[in-house]
């Protein structure tokens, strides 16, 4: 593990982007000065894993639905409808997502962690924070495996491109109360208005929904509320079936009429439930990318067991292989189903924190950036940039 100083920070650098709102409290803080330092091989071997990884859960949601095997992951019998509207509809993309890997450098391994594939989050640090730092600092942005932004506007001008009859107006929603979510959208709002949309935000609680004409946002310049043709949502697709089924019906209703784009797609889902992990451990039995999964935890081998739709560690317990437990956190999600997957150790620096890459991928893999925390990464968990050298 090597870390490597970079002491000037990266706020005026960000001010200088025009990108001032990243300045609050909650991208910054847990920012350090340190980053990994990682070789162009390296930065190869992620990009390379998580376009494979994407291939492999795209066949594995194929299997999903030729099997009829929603109820083992977990799916809300409510939204099975409109996962397979969009997923037979080809122009319904999937925007982005995160890959969250173990292993990558120093030698280690590549294992798939998990796929966050419908509301992933650390975008600004990603994306722009550990850039901003790595210019505030002279080196040359050719030192990072980071095209994100760009490869979002590409990723929108697709969308654009793959419904012509559609008008480019974008609403952003995400829910009241997480300025970290916020901060995400706005970065993606930004990078849709790169590729040429006109794009609105509201909070959830303020959009109007209608299976008849779509979806609308209330100008409150002039009251009046105006149809937007896409939407993207940063609000879990388990959440909106569980807790809004009268709005899963119109959602369905309106992909069905095509009176509206949603973004990421409902078929995301199937890549976000965690049961995916078995499902690919079945169609690629002891693949180099993959960990061992299932549903009962692993005869003689340390494994982690997940609830199929905890976050940011939530309801996590790592298990030694005589089925002790050796850490656990608490959390809300504890009601869901739960995998066990076979236990890796994370790369670890000479503090003993632990390291976790994500790639996200957008069409194809285009950045990179690592938590840093405990043995179980939860909400606690800081974020440490990389440099290729």
């Amino acid at each position: 593990m090597h870390l490597k100083s970079l002491p000037i920070a990266p706020d005026a650098q960000l001010r200088n982007l025009g990108w001032d709102w990243m300045l609050g409290q909650d991208t910054l803080p847990y920012l350090t000065n340190e980053v990994v330092t990682i070789t162009a091989a390296e930065a190869e071997h992620y990009y390379e894993a998580a376009n494979e990884l994407f291939d492999m859960f795209v066949a594995a949601g194929q299997l999903v639905i030729d099997q009829n095997r929603f109820t083992e992951l977990g799916i809300p019998p409510n939204l099975i409808d409109l996962i397979k509207l969009s997923w037979d509809d080809d122009r319904n993309i999937h925007l982005y997502g995160r890959f969250d890997l173990a292993g990558g450098i120093d030698g280690q391994p590549i294992k798939l962690i998990e796929f966050n594939a419908d509301t992933a989050t650390c975008l600004p640090e990603t994306t722009v924070v550990q850039y901003a730092h790595l210019r505030a600092n002279g080196l040359n942005e050719s030192q990072q495996f980071n095209t994100i932004f760009e490869t979002l506007i590409g990723q929108f001008e697709e969308l654009l491109a793959q419904h012509p009859d559609m008008q480019p107006t974008l609403l952003l929603s995400a829910m009241r109360g997480f300025p970290e979510d916020d901060a995400n959208v706005a970065l993606i709002g930004e990078a849709a208005r790169e590729a040429g949309f006109e794009i609105e935000f509201d909070f959830i609680d303020g959009v109007e929904f209608s299976d008849e004409e779509g979806i609308f946002w209330q100008n409150p310049k002039n009251g009046q509320f105006e149809k937007l043709d896409f939407w993207f949502k940063l609000i879990p697709w388990e959440s909106i079936a569980e807790d809004e089924p009268e709005l899963t019906r119109i959602l369905t209703e309106i992909v069905k009429k095509r009176l509206a784009v949603v973004i990421n797609p409902a078929y995301t889902l199937l890549f976000q439930s965690k049961y995916i992990l078995k499902i690919l451990w079945e169609l690629y039995p002891d693949h180099p990318l993959l960990l061992e999964t299932d549903i009962k935890p692993l005869a003689g081998k340390a494994c982690v067991e997940k609830v199929l739709f905890g976050r940011e560690g939530a309801n996590v317990r790592i298990l030694n292989a005589d089925g002790s437990e050796r850490q656990a956190v608490e959390g809300e999600y504890g009601d869901y189903p739960k995998i066990y997957q076979e236990y890796v150790a994370f790369p670890q620096d000479a503090a003993g924190y632990t390291y976790q890459a994500g790639v996200f991928y957008a069409g194809e893999a285009c950045g990179l950036g690592f938590r840093r925390g405990g043995l179980i990464l939860d909400n606690g968990a800081g974020f440490v940039g990389h440099v290729v050298d």
